[in-house]
């Protein structure tokens, strides 16, 4: 064998090597992108179950059991969130979810953390929490878990108080 033979061997050889790299990156780099994208699905599977959850409940722990008419008869601002004895998932109305942080830990490879918030809204700006009471509550709950690459899901939902006589 001559040595231009070898040279064109060798070259060859090289690029042989360099595709292989290359097609084992981009494996790579699909199954890491296709990791996110299962766990960013079941981030918003895990949000939507809280809020599916939460907007079966009461509007207000005054609208349990009773029809109110008025807005101050409902919970005041201050005071959202589970009442006296109630423990998560035992909540009867929407604004028990207010402060509620807990893990899921259903899959041991990735772990979610939820945490929701919950507060009166104008429905002019229901982008922003309001001091005062109104027929209008928005929940927004957030997941992360460190598997997911600093992305956080955060989804919201907006509960309306409607009594017809």
């Amino acid at each position: 064998m001559n040595t231009g033979q070898m040279m064109i061997t060798l070259g060859a050889m090289m690029i042989l090597g360099m595709v292989i790299l290359r097609v084992n990156n981009g494996f790579l780099s699909t199954n890491t992108v296709l990791l996110d994208a299962k766990l960013g699905v079941l981030a918003v599977s895990l949000a939507t179950s809280v809020i599916e959850e939460a907007t079966g409940k009461a509007f207000d722990a005054e609208t349990d059991t009773n029809s109110v008419n008025n807005r101050a008869d409902l919970t005041s601002s201050g005071s959202l969130g589970p009442g006296a004895g109630e423990v998560y998932p035992d909540y009867n109305d929407f604004d028990d979810f207010n402060g509620l942080v807990y893990i899921n830990n259903t899959m041991p490879s990735a772990v979610f953390k939820i945490e929701c918030f919950v507060g009166y809204i104008n429905p002019v700006n229901p982008e922003v929490f309001v001091s005062t009471r109104t027929w209008h509550k928005k929940l927004i709950v957030q997941v992360t878990s460190e598997s997911m690459e600093d992305d956080t899901v955060r989804m919201s939902a907006i509960n309306s108080y409607f009594y017809f006589r």
